[in-house]
């Protein structure tokens, strides 16, 4: 259980250090010219690929055993550790509170950013699920 620990919050690092790294390039570049939820919504894709890698770099380096639970607590715990993370920012950075922050969120892109929040979680037993299933 300790790599499966270690292996959620590398999770979590790499994917808030990708968001951390998109989001110095969206608020001063592209929200001013776009808007917030088109800004947002062409850092998905973005953010969707470091998922995907960092999910695949924490089974390879932590050996995570490609068994549900081991999957799970690891992409739980990231998601745990992010959204934390994101709240404490939003609250101390941007002197809001936590229903403030929920509410300035946008419509739309807001919902693509609670599917990209599941797929986070859920991401390192979907790689599992994948390279366990049958070619042919």
């Amino acid at each position: 259980m300790d790599n499966t620990i270690k292996a959620g919050i590398t999770c979590f690092a790499l994917v808030f250090g990708a968001g951390f790294a998109l989001g110095m390039i969206r608020v001063p570049f592209l929200v001013p010219r776009l808007g917030e939820r088109v800004a947002e919504l062409i850092e998905m894709p973005f953010m969707f690929v470091a998922i995907v890698v960092s999910a695949r770099l924490i089974i390879r380096r932590f050996s995570l055993p490609a068994n549900a639970l081991a999957r799970l607590v690891a992409g739980f715990l990231a998601l745990s550790l992010l959204v934390a993370a994101e709240v404490l920012f939003a609250v101390a950075l941007q002197d809001l509170t936590f229903g403030e922050y929920v509410a300035s969120r946008d419509p739309i892109s807001g919902i693509f950013y609670l599917a990209m929040l599941a797929l986070f979680a859920v991401m390192p037993l979907v790689l599992a699920r994948a390279t366990s299933a049958p070619h042919g």
